[in-house]
Formats: C-alpha cells, sequence, structure tokens
C-alpha cells in the first residue's frame, strides 16, 4: 500500500516552501522535491535509513 506524499508542517515557515516529501510504500519510504512535484524523480529509502534520517533531522 502506498500512502499520500506528506511534506512537513514546517516546511513554508521560511516562507519559501522548499522540502522534500515523503510516503510509505510497500514496505519502505519514497522521498522527493516538493517544489518539483509530479516532475521529481523519486527516491526509494528503506525503512531504517530513513528513521535515521528523522533521528538526524530532529
Amino acid at each position: 500500500m502506498t500512502t499520500e506524499w506528506r511534506k512537513s508542517s514546517r516546511s513554508s515557515s521560511q516562507g519559501n516552501g522548499d522540502c522534500v516529501e515523503a510516503r510509505a510504500s510497500e514496505g519502505s519510504f519514497e522521498v522527493r522535491d516538493s517544489k518539483l512535484g509530479d516532475d521529481s524523480p523519486i527516491f526509494g529509502v528503506r525503512v531504517e535509513d530513513f528513521q535515521s534520517l528523522l533521528r538526524a533531522a530532529r
């Protein structure tokens, strides 16, 4: 099952809206550039790597 794209609630707090979007997909995550939307390349990320990314971002 693939979920909807989600963007950080803080992505527009800087006024530029530059951010990445992520969604769960078939036991992993997908990440794309929110500025490009559907034209953005989509990168597959393992669950463990995505969790590490979130920990580092905090």
